[in-house]
């Protein structure tokens, strides 16, 4: 197995795979080219990324590329399926909790006060009013609502690189961050090993999980958090009440089908919370999680435990 590792998305990434080692390498750069043009056309950190364009055209018509308008619609399918407890139109709620800049300049800056805007309480609109004209690839987002795809965004981008570097390699993962897309199997091997973190705790390891394909996406109230007038805040925001999410789990790992699916499902049973996940689950074919609360026990879908490789008490 060969590895590559770096920093973007403002996330470690990591690229395995097994092959030619001129191959894989090539197939590595091929990967890496293709993550940055993506981070560079999806982030909201950039007023020149194609998102930001979208969203300063607020109230008309903007032509999107095939990947943007692939996404966009990704993720208004994702939101219906989740209950719009995935909801990228929360940019507002997540700019008024400070998170407006980039996890890594928000750490390389410290904790920044910030006095609470005045404005009225954020309405949770979600997708509700946007409009599409495939033929086109024309978006329509209603006035006055912006989007924040980061997080759908690197669970495809994740997905598309691994099908990238699938064509320079036997078997390959791309992990972004708390993304993971699996494709292929190293030879002798009947499934790769994947660590689930502790999240009160990053060094430690609670399971680890065995993913035969697909995504693995990880969504959690400990790791993006920083302090907002004297407040504890983190970037997991509740449509609902356009607030940090008050939830009784600490991370949610989900598996799916595709990363993208999985990434949208993390979020949103990590909202839910424990006593509404498992019929959030069921709502989409090949969901399973398990989730982590508060005292560090594990709880499970249905067949949540078929993925545990080693003893782990799942509820």
């Amino acid at each position: 197995m060969m590895y590559d590792e770096f920093r973007a998305m403002n996330s470690h990434i990591l690229l395995g795979a097994t092959g030619e080692p001129a191959r894989v390498e090539a197939g590595f750069k091929a990967a890496r080219d293709f993550i940055a043009a993506s981070e560079a056309r999806f982030t909201r950190f950039s007023e020149d990324s194609e998102l930001s364009q979208l969203n300063r055209m607020s109230g008309g018509w903007f032509i999107a590329s095939d990947d943007l308008f692939e996404v966009v619609q990704l993720a208004r399918r994702l939101i219906d399926l989740t209950c719009g407890l995935f909801d990228p139109s929360i940019i507002g709620a997540l700019r008024r909790v400070g998170y407006d800049r980039s996890m890594d300049d928000i750490r390389a800056g410290g904790s920044r006060t910030q006095a609470m805007c005045e404005i009225a309480p954020w309405p949770s609109l979600g997708f509700a009013g946007l409009e599409v004209k495939p033929s086109l690839r024309a978006i329509h987002l209603p006035h006055g609502v912006q989007i924040d795809l980061g997080g759908i965004a690197k669970g495809w981008i994740a997905e598309q690189a691994a099908g990238v570097l699938a064509q320079f390699a036997s078997a390959c993962a791309v992990s972004a961050g708390g993304d993971l897309c699996i494709t292929g199997l190293a030879e002798g091997e009947e499934a790769w090993p994947i660590a689930l973190e502790d999240p009160r705790d990053p060094e430690r390891t609670c399971a680890i999980l065995r993913v035969h394909s697909g995504g693995v996406a990880t969504s959690s109230i400990t790791l993006r958090r920083w302090t907002q007038d004297g407040r504890e805040r983190h970037h997991i925001i509740d449509p609902r009440t356009a607030e940090p999410a008050e939830t009784d789990w600490l991370s949610v790992t989900v598996m799916a089908p595709h990363t993208s699916t999985a990434e949208a499902f993390a979020k949103g049973v990590l909202i839910a919370g424990s006593e509404q996940a498992q019929a959030l689950a069921d709502r989409e074919p090949g969901v399973e999680f398990i989730g982590i609360k508060q005292d560090g026990s594990l709880w499970g879908s249905r067949h949540a435990k078929e993925y545990l490789d080693v003893t782990g008490e799942i509820v």
